[in-house]
């Protein structure tokens, strides 16, 4: 007899092989779905978050990463009382310091008249998916809500559909504000690496908090500030720009050497768009090259400022983890877990809201 934990604890059972009649299933690419944190989501071929042909020119660890949907998001509007998901993925990403959930599944919020999204449910891959799986979420209404889907950190999808009873409506989801997307540009830490589940990144939880589009442009080891992604990040418009690549740099060398220039690279295109920059998150004093980095990050900032920029800003790495338990931040010594985003995005969102001039949620829902 195979006993698995779902069989032992049903709020551990993962619901994967779907009998569902009554069901329409459409693709994710149609209207009224709304993809969002994707390069050109409608066209053909899996969905990516830059083109191809940039990635390449970037570097190996760019091409590969770019397939990933980290901070991809569906929204849609229904009163279904069923909301199933099927995700056609080549290739489900499992690492030994990341829950499945966050590096391939998917997660789901829901909001009502304009509120802030709320988690509500998981689509969490079972252990033996292979090309994908399937998954569902069952309310206990048919109220109309707002509905936001997570797409995978680690993963690449190549097609996604959704399936809701027959009948329900299905309307165009939540609006952001109308602003250009915040854009995040840096190490594994911003594509995600190890949040518990998609919607626990910090950019994602700055996205519901602030109401604010965003593309995640994180590759976990892979981001170097080349003059080619430089020139890509410049081609993008942008409410705040906030430049994370500390941690990914070979060197304090190269972070000192490339820098500067990205920054030039994009503010001659983009004379307004706030800047943020951010050193490493896992500051530890006792290591010299971490002071070095932070002085380099700090450096480019004050130097912008003194050539008369006054839409630049830096956040000290050392303070993201501020407060009770801030060695317990990560899971490796390296990459934050729930409890390291969640004091990212307050720094980093407290940072991005004061340069906008937006709000930024004190408490309650979220």
């Amino acid at each position: 007899m195979n006993t698995t934990i779902g069989d032992i604890d049903p709020n551990l059972h993962i619901e994967s092989s779907l009998n569902l009649p009554g069901i329409v299933w459409r693709s994710a690419r149609t209207e009224p779905f709304q993809l969002y944190g994707l390069y050109a989501p409608q066209s053909e071929g899996g969905f990516r978050r830059m083109p191809e042909a940039v990635a390449r020119q970037t570097n190996g660890g760019v091409a590969a990463l770019c397939a990933n949907t980290a901070g991809g998001r569906l929204r849609f509007r229904t009163d279904s009382r069923v909301v199933a998901l099927k995700a056609v993925m080549p290739n489900l990403c499992v690492m030994q310091h990341m829950p499945a959930l966050g590096s391939a599944g998917f997660d789901l919020y829901t909001a009502k008249d304009g509120e802030t999204p709320v988690y509500s449910a998981s689509f969490i891959p079972p252990a033996d998916a292979r090309g994908g799986f399937e998954s569902v979420v069952r309310f206990s209404d048919s109220a109309e809500r707002d509905i936001l889907i997570h797409l995978p950190l680690y993963s690449g999808v190549s097609e996604l559909y959704i399936g809701l009873a027959e009948g329900a409506s299905l309307r165009s989801g939540g609006a952001y504000r109308p602003a250009a997307p915040m854009l995040f540009y840096g190490s594994s830490i911003t594509q995600g690496g190890c949040a518990s589940r998609p919607g626990n990144a910090y950019s994602n939880i700055l996205s519901r908090l602030l109401n604010l589009d965003h593309l995640n442009l994180g590759f976990s080891g892979s981001a170097r500030g080349e003059p080619y992604m430089a020139e890509y990040l410049a081609s993008l418009d942008a409410s705040v720009f906030v430049c994370d690549y500390d941690h990914n740099a070979p060197s304090a060398r190269h972070l000192s050497e490339t820098l500067w220039p990205l920054y030039q690279t994009y503010r001659a295109a983009h004379p307004e768009t706030p800047v943020v920059f951010v050193s490493k998150p896992d500051f530890h004093p006792e290591r010299a090259d971490d002071a070095e980095r932070r002085a380099i990050v700090r450096f480019v900032c004050e130097r912008a400022a003194a050539s008369g920029d006054s839409n630049v800003s830096f956040v000290d790495g050392e303070t993201l983890f501020d407060g009770v338990c801030r060695f317990d931040c990560t899971v490796d010594g390296c990459h934050p877990n729930d409890l390291g985003f969640y004091r990212m995005a307050l720094v980093i969102g407290r940072r991005i809201a004061d340069v906008l001039g937006l709000p930024f949620p004190s408490g309650g829902r979220g």
